[in-house]
């Protein structure tokens, strides 16, 4: 079954979804902790990280150069055992030999940014423990992510060493196609996520049952328990 990591940074929606029995993971990048506005970094990747026993935790490499991305990728892995560093494959390909460094310093990675088959295959031969595909943005650039999903999941199951994630998803159609073509992962914001649980034809029959249940009991005399609303 399709894992759903969450993508967002606040530590209230992470424990929403959580109550919900929703989350698998977390996945972060630099334009989701500016949303967060002003919040200890380190602080709240910990944060994450301890809210369930064993997940991982994307947390994005923000350097440049190859040491420097190295550097910066040790040091989040020291933080907690949940962190997985996150790390762009780039056009001259340092991301994947940052990649190839951390797979053997035995650090979990997951190579994002990512649009093509050619750029996931790539990732996964360089040891990334997950790969990125962006879905819309892949689509917005006149790819087929779906084909492409279908296409690459087959090898990486067969190599059992890295992990389709598909991220940029923007409505719950989106989710429906990705776990329809059997990616790993989706990682989803918490907007889309609410609205996968509201259909209005659902809404309508539950308010149908409801009414009909009232009637039931006003005609047979039964004493219905207070609503908590």
């Amino acid at each position: 079954m399709t894992q759903i990591f969450l993508d967002t940074a606040s530590a209230e929606e992470i424990r929403e979804f959580l109550s919900w029995g929703i989350g698998d993971g977390v996945t972060t990048n630099q334009k989701i902790f500016l949303s967060e506005g002003k919040v200890d970094f380190k602080q709240r990747v910990l944060e994450i990280c301890n809210m369930k026993k064993e997940w991982p935790v994307s947390v994005e490499t923000t350097t440049k150069g190859f040491d420097e991305l190295v550097a910066e990728a040790q040091m989040y892995s020291k933080w907690h055992k949940n962190v997985v560093v996150k790390v762009a494959m780039d056009k001259d390909g340092v991301g994947l030999r940052v990649v190839k460094r951390l797979h053997d310093e035995g650090i979990r990675t997951n190579m994002t940014v990512m649009m093509t088959l050619g750029q996931l295959f790539l990732a996964a031969k360089a040891g990334a423990s997950y790969v990125s595909l962006f879905y819309n943005r892949a689509r917005d650039a006149g790819l087929d992510p779906v084909k492409t999903i279908r296409e690459v999941t087959p090898y990486l199951r067969k190599r059992q060493e890295s992990k389709l994630i598909c991220g940029s998803i923007r409505k719950p159609e989106d989710v429906e196609e990705i776990v329809a073509a059997g990616a790993d992962i989706a990682t989803i914001t918490p907007k889309v996520l609410r609205q996968m649980v509201f259909h209005p034809r659902t809404e309508e029959t539950i308010k149908e049952f409801d009414d009909a249940w009232k009637d039931f009991a006003a005609k047979n005399n039964l004493v219905l328990p207070a609503s908590t609303k």
